[in-house]
Formats: structure tokens, C-alpha cells, sequence
């Protein structure tokens, strides 16, 4: 902790002022190192389940590899949701929503849009959310 003394017990606010502001920085720094934007994934579900899951599941490993914390929903849901049944499938989509809306941005993987993708894509634009487009092999669309 920085001393307006120095360490033969003069006063030194200059010296004060510039370890003030390194501690200062220092803090800032492991704060920011520490901090994980959350990003919606948006990819595909639908059809072969299989490897869409699959897919998901390395979406959502690169978005921790890019400091993210990801949220992908249909990994999550499907295993306790019963997306046949209307129902569940209508109270999904709303937890879907709420999910969302915690997020800073949403990341748009592949070339094929769903309607769950399209209809994802509509709210983050409603919403002012930031959309970020990547090809399956998580490269970003410019």
C-alpha cells in the first residue's frame, strides 16, 4: 500500500501519486482478467440432433477459449425438455428469451438457419443485442 512518506520518512506526494496509480491499474487489471462477457450461442438443434449437439458443444468450448461465457440452451434444455410436446417446447423458447436478454451478445454459427436461429436472430436485433456471424468452422463472417 502506497505511503505518502518514503521509506526515510520524507514527504513525497509524488511518489505517493504514481504508486497510488499503479495499484490502482493493477486492480483494474485483474478485474478486467477476470471478467467473461456471456454470449448466446445460436446454432442449429433440429434435424440430426446428433451432431448439432455436437456442434454446440465445440461452439461453446470456443467461446470459453475466446474468454466467453457461453450459453447454449439446446445442450442444456434437451436434457430435461421434451421439445415434441408444445408445451415445453413454448416454455423453452421463453426461457430462451430470458437467457438472452442476460447476454451481451449472440454468436451465430453456420451457413443453414433454422426458424428457432431466425427467430433468435429477430429478438437480439429487437433487443439491441450485438450479433456476431461464424462459419461451422468458427471462423467470423466479416
Amino acid at each position: 500500500m502506497a505511503n505518502l512518506y518514503n521509506s526515510e520518512g520524507y514527504f513525497s506526494p509524488t511518489e505517493y501519486e504514481a504508486l497510488t496509480k499503479i495499484e490502482k491499474d493493477e486492480r483494474a487489471a485483474k478485474i478486467t482478467a477476470n471478467y467473461r462477457p456471456m454470449v448466446y450461442i445460436c446454432s442449429p438443434y433440429s434435424g440430426d440432433t446428433e451432431k448439432n449437439t455436437e456442434n454446440a458443444r465445440k461452439y461453446s468450448r470456443f467461446a470459453v477459449d475466446s474468454h466467453c461465457l457461453p450459453i447454449t440452451p439446446h445442450i442444456y434444455f434437451t436434457q430435461f425438455m421434451n421439445d415434441n410436446i408444445p408445451e415445453e417446447h413454448e416454455t423453452a423458447i421463453f426461457m430462451n428469451w430470458v437467457l438472452m436478454s442476460k447476454c451481451e451478445q449472440l454468436w451465430v454459427f453456420g451457413d443453414n438457419l433454422s426458424t428457432g436461429m431466425k427467430a433468435e436472430i429477430d429478438r437480439a436485433k429487437r433487443k439491441h443485442i450485438k450479433i456476431r456471424y461464424f462459419t461451422e468452422e468458427m471462423e467470423e463472417r466479416k
